[in-house]
């Protein structure tokens, strides 16, 4: 019957095995949220690039239905409305602005631009 009964020294866990756990925890962490930040920054990066580049088809196809030059600015509700399937919205919270024909679309986050 005494063989069943743990003693109370097996019990539990040592104020050091805990401190080490919590340390490797801690290290872990530390390498890892930079790396989960860097990441969603770069997947924001790339959607905007991908929206960016959906504007200027959008520009440059109402540019050619509407017979309009480089200069002449389209609105991007126009755009919206009758070339691109849904609103573009920045991932980070910024907003479009498509620009004039003949010059690249911005984003007001961090002046993201399309790369020729």
């Amino acid at each position: 019957m005494k063989r069943f009964l743990k003693s109370r020294r097996e019990m539990g866990f040592t104020l050091i095995e805990i401190m080490i756990v919590i340390l490797i925890i801690g290290i872990l962490l530390v390498i890892a949220v930079p790396n989960f930040i860097l990441s969603r920054d770069k997947s924001q990066n790339n959607a905007c690039q991908d929206n960016l580049w959906k504007i200027e088809g959008a520009k440059e196809q109402w540019a050619l239905e509407n017979n309009k030059g480089n200069g002449d600015t389209p609105l991007l509700a126009t755009l919206t409305a009758l070339y691109l399937k849904k609103s573009a919205t920045c991932p980070a919270g910024g907003t479009y602005s498509p620009g004039a024909v003949g010059s690249f679309s911005t984003c007001s986050k961090g002046g993201t631009h399309v790369i020729p």
